[in-house]
């Protein structure tokens, strides 16, 4: 046994048992809210999008909402609609529900209204959290296991202590036949040559070269002569300096195992191993689209200090210093300033794992005591 977590129909694992109340469409939120209001054990899914886009963001968003859905963490899902947009909810339900979980779907103009269609969703969901919960945790495998990686609020120690603890972390779920997820394609410019070279094919190692190389042309054709500087203000007073030295400590979240698979954002591993997902710098467009391909935990590393949460993956948060850990540790969940201090990477790495283990068993990290649930999906064209 390698830790307790709830088996879903479709062989997947997850870590934790969420009932989610998804809306399919902007102008359902307020029920999906209000839902939320009543039933607080529920966990809300709201965004901005699901009309007004063109195709192809009508097809990220589609996609993104789906892979939410879908993800292990869910136990059963209630999607929420107005009735005259892009992504319908029964289009959503329909995908989710070939995992075999339990999949609802409302339309606020066929139920005659808001108050009408919440408490309906309201007796959906009560049903749904009963049937949750009488599921039980029994003993799953780390090789089921999808781990999520991401830097927020980096400073000049990311890249020394928190980002390479992450990266032993990462090896050691590889080790034991598990899947680590590197995001943030923005914080890989200059990687390029780094990342190809540990690419498991050629091919793959070419697809990463020329996704990264298109993401250095943009920074270049937005900024100009600025484009090295596509850091934040916090990460300047942090003590970095320009992007390279913040992609060196990016990358290292991954390890030192052979890259397996690039996919599109959003868009899960077909492969085991080290793989990238190509996302935004912004931390919470990439936080959703990892979700959104299966992640079911994160490890998020900070030097400034990020509190941000997500509504059905737990974030572990790593604190690259001990005075953020001290100052922020309602926040913080580890603190990799140790490293600094005379512990170890080894003994860092095992009291790691070992609360990686804790958390995948069901211990609540500090993101989902505080309930700082963000989610915004990434959209490549403005609104029309």
């Amino acid at each position: 046994m390698d830790f307790m977590g709830y088996r879903r129909p479709n062989g997947s694992v997850g870590i934790r048992n969420h009932v989610v109340v998804m809306s399919s469409v902007a102008c359902a939120n307020g029920v999906v809210n209000a839902i939320g209001r009543q039933l607080p054990a529920v966990k809300t899914i709201t965004h901005t999008e699901g009309c007004g886009r063109g195709p192809t963001d009508i097809t990220i968003s589609w996609r993104t909402l789906t892979g939410l859905g879908k993800n292990p963490n869910v136990a059963a899902l209630l999607v929420v609609g107005l009735g005259c947009e892009f992504i319908p909810a029964a289009g959503l339900a329909a995908d989710v529900a070939g995992t075999g979980k339990p999949v609802e779907a409302l339309v606020i103009q066929e139920k005659g209204g808001s108050r009408k269609t919440t408490e309906a969703g309201m007796s959906i969901a009560k049903q749904m959290l009963a049937d949750a919960d009488r599921q039980k945790r029994e003993a799953c495998d780390w090789s089921d296991v999808i781990l999520a990686t991401n830097c927020g609020g980096s400073d000049a120690l990311s890249g020394v202590t928190a980002n390479p603890l992450v990266g032993s972390v990462s090896d050691w779920l590889v080790s034991r036949g598990g899947t680590t997820m590197l995001s943030e394609t923005t914080e890989m410019i200059g990687t390029e040559h780094v990342l190809s070279r540990r690419a498991d094919t050629p091919e793959i190692g070419r697809q990463i070269y020329n996704l990264i190389m298109k993401q250095r042309k943009q920074a270049q054709d937005i900024l100009g002569p600025l484009a090295h500087m596509v850091i934040s203000p916090g990460n300047i007073e942090g003590g970095l300096s320009n992007i390279m030295e913040k992609s060196m400590g990016c990358i290292i979240k991954a390890g030192t195992t052979p890259l397996k698979e690039v996919s599109e954002y959003a868009v899960g591993p077909t492969r085991k191993g080290f793989v990238i997902m190509d996302t935004p710098g912004s931390d919470i467009f990439s936080v959703t689209g990892m979700a959104a391909g299966g992640a079911q935990v994160m490890i998020f590393t900070t030097g400034r200090g990020t509190p941000v949460g997500f509504p059905i993956m737990p974030l572990i948060k790593v604190a690259s210093n001990s005075e953020l850990y001290n100052t922020m540790e309602d926040d913080m969940d580890i603190n990799a300033g140790r490293l600094l201090e005379g512990t170890g990477i080894q003994e860092a790495t095992d009291d790691f794992v070992d609360l990686l283990t804790r958390v995948a068993g069901g211990q609540e990290t500090k993101a989902e005591i505080n309930r700082q649930d963000i989610l915004s999906i990434n959209t490549v064209s403005p609104p029309f």
